[in-house]
């Protein structure tokens, strides 16, 4: 092992040294290392004494090296306990001779083994050796000789030994072997609130140690070591006494080391004393005595007793006696406190009185002790208040501030104290007091110690004060319950008396010390203490000490300019306010960090005391009304910032988080009230009501004192309550009647400011109120079951509480500018939170109806706006029964007269109204249907059937919802008519804008929900609100005023008034009520085109129609323009929406025909702008009207249609038609007939009609002026044609068997019918003449040939008119329609392979005959060839000629050349029209001569399509033909001879040329061939010919050609010469040559 290698190498080393000098001790070392050898532990060791023999030999020679060896090795031995006890005393006395010698490392290695001796097995059990041990110790320490390490090491010996002694003691008596204080002197936190806190977890420790421990009563004996300790102690505190130690035979000893020694057992084994009697008496009669001795200051301290060190041991002393042992030593205690506590107000040296301040500091600061203290003899009667006493005292030295001569210095000083504190120095007295410094020095740290037990004692109760809350002794301030009853609690009751006893003190000394300091680190460690100890008195509530240290705390808060200093001790009640800061608005506040870390102190305090600040809080909200408006101030800055520093650089300086900061604490601090009980929350408003109340103007006691800072106080109260009910929504209901009447008593100031502000925070309490859940419980007590019934009432009664302030306001209130904001905070309210509004409408319209009344146009708007509201957004929310006031209030609003447009507006409403109620009819009626029949006989003229039922209005099954089947529950019928009540009433007002939108609305909202009224509903609309308001409005505007208005002055121009213009459509009364009949009709009209199918069974529907068509009679022939067109378009928009459905009625539409025609023919004679548009009107309306209604149409209504359209366009002669036409303008009318046309054909079922109606279009065709005269050669012989043809009938043609008959009047007649009223222009013949073709052309085939002549005969007598208006267009267009169809109608008979046998003969004769006349009459009449009455272009004349040339066409190719079934005579007539035109070439150039050649020539092109109209044709024409080239041969030879030896004529020779040519192409057939007069054998001839195709016609003018081979133009001869030949061929007389 380990320590026998040790030991022997000891031992060689022993051998070694000793080998030369001292050979036994080498033997004795050499046999002690065999015989260790043979060992195996220390314990064979001990037993065998040889080993220790050898050391001890060793140490008796007592040489430096042998000694040290032998100690060391001695050390070791008894260290692993290889020493028997019996050999201590040998030991020791071994060591006593050591200890003599003079060599420092023999004392050292001495000291060492004595304190190895007490830690081992050794450790003196009886008197002798511990007397002889600790004799060692103390010579050596009292050796003069010694060296100072041997001092020290013998004091630290000694103190060991006395440790280990006392342990001993503990360890046998059996008491606790912890220590309950670790050290005479423990350090310093950084702060006395952790001293106290440190003190707290000590106390904590010891008492938990103390009392495991298990300590019994006081024992009288002791054990042995026991009495060890006793004796020692006794010697010990002899030499403290300055005596000799009789058991240590110690003469004398250093008192400060034994009073060190006594220190030092009496904090570290305080379970000996309080359990040993004998320790005890000890203690009390001795030490203690001891003490006051040494802490008398009566007499003149000399030596060692006056030096600070022994002073401060014998403080320290008393302080662990004190601490420690009061309980027992109770006179001793007072004793030492009173001493100490006088020592303060002694003339003692500084240092002395530090020395004791220190003390006293630690027992403030320590909760135990001072808990002790006072228990034990404040609150004692027999005993002295000690604890108030050292308050006081250390109060005094803080009172020294206040003298001048060096305070300046010493707070500098005590302030870096408590700067250096907080940093984790010490600061600590110099024994050199002679400098000036260090005295200054010395001062600040007694002040400092002197507030840091004043502190100490804050902490100590604020410790206490949580300690009694744990327990249950009191309740915390956070505490959700009302005022606790008086504490009973012990702990309680402590503080209480701590409190009352002290508060008055500390206050005094820290308010002077936080006045005139600055210090950073002291003010924090001096709020600390306000905020505790104020917290503490909060919780205790003390209410006394609380307000005068609220009232202290405010005063450090704002530091305003000129502030008026008050005493320092001038106490407050609880109720009394702090003095209100004095400044002007131009002064600058200045924010010290004093003041910012005091206000945030006060933060604190109210934040932790909220429940029971109670009436303190007007303290606190004095000084918060001041911050907020320093906050708010532009002149407010911080202390770091106050200098001259440009203003750009302070936003990056620390005022303005500190004040964003402060702001930030002030709104926190009343958002947590939603923590605070209930009766702390009301504490609070009261407070915030009382400081708002007491800055109205009257009510301020103050002088000097601003309205502006009065204004911010009140500023910052209504802010603050409104914040506290906003952030206690939850419970609002205690709190609403407080907030809201203090906001009422605002709203009635005479400062219009406060005023403002009071509406303001009413609007966002309201509000607030109103947008949080509360809200909800409104709706929902209203909708659903009440399931708790007083609940649901109290809410129902808290919602009208809400609103009723807007009441009160309105109807209270003098003010006009209240009045308006209490309704712009309705309407706030309406806008956002009226749908859960449901108890509280009664007040709001009752309000709403008392502005409808107003005088001022603003208040009526600002009302009107919330009416608005409502009917837009929050008819939803309004109870069934408050609707019908609702509707109410709304027509009050229309009815007023002082704003226009809130007149509109509400009318506009009303419908909004009428829409939500009708939601509910739709299921409200749903049954009426079965018993709501109405009897045909009260209805219109019976029907083919009555199955129309009003089934549309209830087919709708849709879910209503809630609201609306609470609405049920109501009239809903009562709740329409009176909206239709109002409406009607306001039809009738004297503003036409008021009553045209009433009127308008009021069929508005009958057209949009119609389809779910009732039956029963309906009549009561029709004969109580439609026609009344139709009679009453046509009444007023018939006897209204035709004077015209002068619109308002707007302002005077050269001494005139000058009014703004009106327009002439409404500058008078009769105008304008004129403009609210047409609102009426046009609203009766969409109610009859929406609901006529079920309107007309109704009963006495048909009595109404007819009043209304009376109505309309009167109106079209009475009023003005406006009312007639909606009139007329009254009755046009009914058939029309109707009759395409089907559901209009016959006998309806025949009334409307009926008044139409009624009203035409009472305007025959009229001609005016009115009759003209409502002609055109009427003229609209049957074109559309037959579109629509042409399937019930039968031909009687159609007759009357037509005759419709006759009394329509029938006008006298006007000067203002006459000008139109002129200027080429069609008349309207008939340019609205012109329109109408094209919609009026027959349809299918009326397709008998068509001859009516071509003949109505046939009669407004224009005729010539002057008949035409016969008087050349043309016109008689058409006369004799005329006269030939007279034969064939002219009448109507008959229809064929089967076909129904319906005769026609004839054209003639037809044109006198009309001829007396009626005269057409030419411009409009031109745009009729067109149409009538086109309709013609549509016409069905057998309708088309009836009137077919007619249509001839018209357009004939268009073409007519070329004689008198040549230029004109008429008969241009006349021309073309003729010839459009006459080639479609003949093409299509050429086409038809059979006759139509609907067509009779008859018919067709008269059409040809017809055909012949226009061809006759414009060809060859006295119009065939006019002079036109100016120059014409040339382009015109080509036109013309080109439209000649066509007609001949057409007369030529498409009918002379087509088959048809035109008789012979008529064949005759238009043959010799082709003649006599072609005669005429003395008018006509060449070409128009050359036009009959061509047709001649053309039945040779198309001999191969020969039938039986082309040989009549051909056997006619032939005849002609010849004669008229016979005629003109002749008349050329004549000419020719006539001349002499001149030229003829161009056009006479060409003339020739080409007649002559035409001959010798012609070829004919040989049936026209058979009608020439030819010789007998040659017709045979030419019949026996196979070729049907010949030239026989060269036969008959052979003679002709041989007169005609002499003229003297070569051509003509060349071309005779051809014919001659070609007559040759035909008679076969051709050249044949001899040889054949």
């Amino acid at each position: 092992m380990a320590f026998m290698a040790v030991l022997e190498s000891d031992l060689r080393a022993l051998s070694a040294e000793a080998r030369r000098r001292y050979p036994s001790i080498k033997d004795g070392a050499e046999h002690a290392i065999i015989k260790l050898r043979s060992m195996s532990s220390p314990g064979e060791i001990a037993q065998n004494d040889d080993v220790l023999r050898v050391f001890l030999m060793a140490c008796e020679v007592k040489t430096i090296k042998l000694s040290v060896i032998g100690l060391s090795c001695m050390q070791k031995l008894i260290s692993h306990d290889a020493v028997l006890p019996t050999a201590l005393k040998e030991i020791l006395f071994t060591l006593k001779e050591h200890a003599e010698m003079a060599d420092e490392t023999v004392q050292l290695k001495t000291l060492q083994t004595i304190l190895i001796i007490f830690q081992s097995r050794l450790h003196p059990e009886n008197e002798e050796n511990m007397a002889q041990a600790l004799g060692i110790c103390l010579r050596l320490l009292e050796n003069s000789r010694s060296s100072d390490n041997v001092h020290n090491t013998a004091a630290a010996t000694f103190r060991q030994a006395v440790a280990l002694i006392f342990d001993h003691v503990l360890s046998a008596e059996s008491l606790p072997a912890g220590k309950l204080n670790a050290g005479s002197h423990t350090s310093r936190s950084s702060s006395v609130s952790g001293d106290v806190s440190r003190s707290i977890n000590h106390s904590e420790l010891m008492e938990s140690e103390f009392v495991s421990g298990g300590l019994l009563l006081k024992r009288e004996n002791l054990t042995k070591a026991g009495k060890l300790g006793l004796r020692l102690l006794e010697d010990l505190t002899a030499l403290a006494a300055g005596g000799s130690a009789i058991w240590l035979r110690v003469n004398s000893l250093q008192r400060t080391f034994a009073l060190d020694i006594l220190e030092f057992i009496l904090s570290n084994y305080v379970a000996i004393f309080r359990t040993l009697a004998s320790y005890e008496q000890i203690l009390r009669h001795q030490i203690c005595s001891l003490l006051m001795t040494s802490l008398r200051t009566n007499v003149e301290l000399e030596g060692e007793v006056g030096e600070p060190y022994f002073r401060r041991l014998v403080l320290r002393s008393v302080a662990h006696v004190i601490k420690l042992y009061s309980s027992s030593l109770v006179t001793e205690c007072e004793v030492f406190l009173s001493m100490l506590t006088r020592v303060t107000s002694l003339d003692l040296p500084l240092w002395h009185r530090i020395l004791v301040l220190e003390v006293l500091r630690g027992f403030c600061v320590e909760v135990r002790t001072l808990r002790l203290l006072f228990q034990t003899f404040d609150m004692n009667p027999k005993n002295t208040n000690v604890v108030e006493g050292m308050v006081k005292a250390l109060a005094r030295v803080v009172s020294y501030l206040q003298v001048p001569d060096s305070s300046e210095e010493s707070l500098a000083a005590v302030a870096g104290m408590f700067s250096s504190k907080a940093k984790g120095i010490e600061w600590s007295l110099d024994n050199d007091a002679s400098n000036a410094a260090v005295m200054v020095a010395s001062e600040a740290h007694a002040i400092t110690l002197a507030v840091e037990g004043l502190l100490g004692v804050i902490f100590t109760v604020a410790t206490l004060t949580d300690e009694a809350v744990d327990t249950g002794e009191l309740d915390s301030p956070r505490c959700d319950s009302d005022q606790p009853e008086k504490c009973t609690g012990q702990t309680a009751f402590l503080c209480i008396s701590m409190v009352d006893s002290m508060w008055l003190t500390i206050l005094d000394a820290l308010s002077l010390i936080l006045t005139r300091s600055q210090g950073e680190a002291i003010i924090l460690e001096i709020l600390k203490g306000y905020q505790a100890f104020t917290q503490a008195c909060g919780v205790l509530h003390a209410v006394e000490p609380l307000n005068s240290f609220l009232a202290s705390l405010c005063k450090f808060t704002i530091c305003m300019p000129n502030e008026v200093e008050r005493k320092s001790n001038a106490l407050q009640s609880p109720g009394s306010k702090r003095a209100e800061f004095v400044v002007e608005q131009r002064d600058s506040i200045v924010l010290t960090p004093k003041n910012v870390q005091a206000l945030r102190t006060l933060f604190n305090i109210a934040h932790r005391l909220h429940n029971v600040l109670g009436p303190s809080w007007i303290l606190v909200l004095e000084t918060l009304a001041a911050l907020d408006r320093a906050i708010h101030s532009p002149h407010a800055t911080t202390q770091e910032v106050s200098a001259a520093v440009p203003k750009l650089t302070r936003e990056s300086s620390g005022q303005y988080s500190d004040f964003h900061i402060l702001s930030s604490l002030n709104s926190q601090l009343f958002e947590s009230s939603a923590m605070m009980h209930i009766s702390a929350v009301k504490s609070l408003l009261t407070a915030l009501s009382h400081l708002s109340s007491q800055c109205l103007p009257g009510n301020s006691s103050g002088f000097g004192q601003t309205s502006t800072v009065h204004v911010g106080s009140i500023g910052f109260s209504v802010e603050r309550m409104i914040s506290i009910l906003v952030n206690n929504l939850h419970r609002v209901e205690p709190l609403w009647d407080q907030v809201v009447g203090h906001l009422l008593e605002l709203a009635d100031n005479p400062s219009q400011h406060l005023r403002n502000m009071a509406l303001d925070a009413l609007d966002q309490s309201i509000c607030a109120v109103l947008g949080s859940g509360k809200s909800q419980c409104f709706t929902l007590n209203q909708l659903e079951d009440q399931k708790v019934e007083g609940r649901g009432t109290e809410m129902r009664l808290f919602e009208s509480a809400v609103i009723s302030p807007l009441r009160v306001l309105y109807f209270s209130t003098q003010f006009l500018d209240v009045r308006a904001g209490s309704l712009k905070i309705l309407l706030h309210v309406l806008e956002r939170y009226g749908e859960k509004l449901c108890n509280s409408w009664t007040d709001i319209l009752e309000m709403l109806r008392s502005v409808a009344d107003a005088t001022e146009k603003d208040i009526i708007s600002l009302g009107f706006q919330s009416i608005r509201v409502i009917m837009n957004d929050g008819l939803s929310a309004i109870p069934p029964n408050c609707l019908d006031v609702c509707i109410e209030v709304t027509g009050a609003y229309s009815a007023q007269k002082t704003e226009l447009n809130i007149s509109l507006t509400a009318i506009s409403l009303l419908w909004t109204t009428t829409d939500f109620i009708a939601k509910g009819l739709i299921h409200g009626h749903i049954d009426e249907k079965e018993t709501g029949s109405i009897p045909n006989s009260q209805s219109t003229p019976p029907q083919k059937s009555e199955k129309l039922e009003e089934k549309h209005l209830h087919d709708t099954d849709e879910k209503v919802p809630d609201k609306l089947q609470a609405v049920d529950i109501i009239n809903r019928d009562k709740l329409l008519f009176s909206v239709f009540s109002l409406l009607q009433k306001l039809g009738s007002d004297d503003r036409p804008e008021v009553r045209n939108s009433a009127i308008r609305t009021l069929f508005q909202t009958l057209g949009s929900n119609g389809q779910k009224l009732s039956k029963s509903m309906w009549e009561d609309c029709l004969w109580n609100y439609v026609f009344p308001t139709l009679d009453r409005v046509s009444l007023m505007a018939s006897t209204s005023s035709r004077d015209e208005w002068q619109g308002k002055e707007l302002g005077m121009r050269g001494g005139k008034a000058v009014h703004m213009l009106i327009h002439h459509s409404r500058n008078t009364a009769q105008k304008q009520w004129d403009e609210t009949l047409v609102l009426v009709l046009g609203g009766i009209t969409r109610l009859l085109r929406s609901f006529f199918p079920s309107l007309q069974h109704l009963r006495n529907f048909w009595t109404g129609w007819e009043s209304l068509l009376v109505f309309v009679r009167k109106s079209i022939l009475n009023g003005s323009k406006e009312v007639a067109l909606a009139a007329i378009n009254c009755l046009q928009t009914t058939v029309i929406s109707h009759s395409l459905k089907g559901s209009l009625p016959v006998p309806y539409l025949k009334s409307v025909l009926d008044v139409y025609e009624f009203v035409l023919q009472q305007l025959q004679d009229s001609s005016g702008i009115t009759a003209n548009k409502v002609k055109q009107e009427i003229l609209h309306g049957i074109g559309e009207l037959y579109v629509q209604a042409e399937k019930i149409l039968d031909s009687g209504m159609y007759i009357q249609l037509l005759e419709i359209l006759h009394l329509a366009v029938k006008q006298s002669k006007s000067v203002s038609d006459h000008s139109e036409v002129d200027n080429g303008i069609i008349p309207p009318v008939q340019r609205s007939m012109l329109e109408i046309l094209p919609q009026l054909c027959p349809t299918e079922h009326l397709s008998s009609m068509w001859s009516h109606f071509l003949r109505e279009l046939l009669c407004y065709l224009p005729r010539p002026e002057v008949p035409l005269q016969d008087n050349d050669i043309e016109t008689e012989q058409v006369a004799e044609t005329e006269k030939m043809d007279s034969d064939a009938p002219n009448g109507v043609a008959h229809n064929s068997k089967g076909k129904t008959e319906v005769p026609g009047p004839n054209l003639g007649m037809i044109t006198e019918k009309h001829a007396d009223y009626f005269t057409s222009s030419h411009l409009f013949g031109e745009k009729l003449v067109p149409l009538l073709v086109d309709l013609f052309q549509s016409a069905p085939a057998v309708e088309k040939y009836n009137i077919f002549p007619e249509v001839i005969q018209g357009l004939g007598r268009c073409m007519s008119t070329r004689r008198d208006n040549p230029d004109g267009a008429l008969w241009r267009l006349a021309v073309e329609g003729f010839n459009h169809i006459l080639i479609d109608n003949v093409t299509k008979i050429n086409l038809d392979c059979s006759p139509n046998p609907n067509i009779s003969r008859s018919a067709r004769t008269r059409f040809w005959k017809e055909v012949a006349d226009v061809f006759e009459v414009f060809l060859m009449g006295s119009c065939g060839r006019p002079l036109p009455s100016k120059s014409l272009s040339s382009v015109t004349l080509k036109a013309n000629e080109s439209l000649e040339m066509t007609i001949l066409d057409v007369l030529g190719d498409k009918i002379l050349k087509t088959h048809n079934d035109a008789p012979g005579d008529i064949l005759q007539r238009l043959v010799s029209t082709l003649d006599r035109c072609a005669s005429r070439t003395c008018c006509l150039p060449v070409e128009t001569v050359g036009l009959l050649p061509s047709h001649c020539s053309s039945y040779t092109c198309e001999a191969n399509d020969w039938n039986s109209t082309r040989s009549k044709v051909s056997q006619i024409s032939i005849m002609v033909l010849l004669s008229r080239c016979e005629y003109i041969i002749n008349k050329f030879l004549v000419d020719e001879n006539d001349s002499d030896e001149q030229f003829l004529p161009t056009v006479r020779i060409e003339e020739m040329i080409y007649v002559l040519q035409e001959l010798a192409r012609l070829v004919i057939h040989s049936e026209t061939a058979s009608v020439l007069p030819l010789h007998p054998y040659l017709k045979e001839d030419i019949e026996k010919k196979e070729v049907q195709d010949s030239r026989a016609h060269l036969l008959v003018l052979y003679p002709s050609f041989c007169e005609l081979v002499i003229s003297r133009e070569a051509k003509t001869t060349e071309l005779v010469q051809v014919l001659l030949k070609l007559i040759a061929k035909e008679l076969r007389l051709q050249k044949l040559s001899l040889a054949s």
